[in-house]
């Protein structure tokens, strides 16, 4: 398999799941690695397996200001960014059709403005780059409507159609955006799922899928195969989706009284 050697690299969400298992894998193979998220401690756990190779930038994607003061920080650790892989994301479910702001707005705090703030505060650095790669970890859960999943699920797509929309205005340049959406991985996030995810892959197993595909150059990078192509039929027939799976899905039988 090609392998991603040599570069400078940027991974926000790295403290756990499949942001830490990229840093480590990427690391191991003699790239510099910018590694972030909120967690200074496991941050510094992380730099430790690998401390030559791993630098630890402390943010909030999230949070606008935070982000301002770690693009300054990230421009006194290198000159350039070849990669950068926004991994970092949340996930909380609407159950029963609650419908609260206050949750949709955290999510997509962290899973759409983050990866905005992430391409604001690394395109100057991208731009110094001969190969610049901006990548971003979406989920296979936005190609079809999952119960529960309204806020993450839409925080997905919005991301997808960010991704899509920079592409478009970036294709007169170098900079390659790719667009990475995986199933269930076994990370602390899945971990408090209460529901059977089919075809659970590990972060390690995640990590190798999505190196494969930066260095294979794609632009969409999905997987498992086995959950991705039937998720991808359905989105086309979505009669079929919304009369067969979703309500085998749904946890709700009748609509709330006022």
């Amino acid at each position: 398999m090609t392998v991603i050697r040599d570069k400078t690299i940027w991974v926000t969400g790295a403290s756990s799941g499949i942001g830490r298992a990229l840093a480590l894998r990427l690391a191991e193979q003699n790239n510099f690695v910018i590694a972030s998220s909120r967690g200074r401690d496991a941050l510094a756990e992380l730099q430790q397996s690998c401390p030559k190779r791993i630098r630890i930038l402390d943010c909030d994607v999230g949070d606008d200001e935070q982000m301002e003061q770690a693009a300054a920080r990230l421009a006194e650790m290198t000159d350039h960014l070849d990669l950068v892989i926004a991994c970092a994301g949340t996930c909380e479910y609407d159950d029963n059709l609650q419908l609260d702001t206050a949750s949709y707005r955290r999510v997509f705090d962290a899973n759409y403005f983050g990866v905005v703030n992430t391409l604001r505060s690394a395109l100057p650095l991208l731009a110094n780059s001969r190969t610049p790669v901006f990548a971003a970890v979406g989920s296979l859960s936005s190609v079809v409507g999952f119960p529960r999943a309204e806020a993450y699920g839409a925080s997905k797509a919005a991301l997808g159609y960010f991704l899509d929309a920079v592409r478009a205005d970036a294709c007169r340049t170098n900079l390659r955006v790719v667009h990475i959406r995986p199933g269930f991985i076994d990370t602390p996030l899945t971990q408090r799922n209460d529901f059977d995810m089919p075809f659970l892959m590990t972060a390690d197993q995640a990590a190798e899928c999505i190196e494969r595909g930066l260095a294979s150059k794609k632009h969409t990078i999905d997987f498992p195969r086995r959950l991705s192509w039937p998720l991808r039929f359905l989105g086309f027939f979505r009669s079929l989706w919304f009369r067969y799976c979703a309500p085998r899905m749904t946890r709700i039988r009748t609509l709330r009284k006022t």
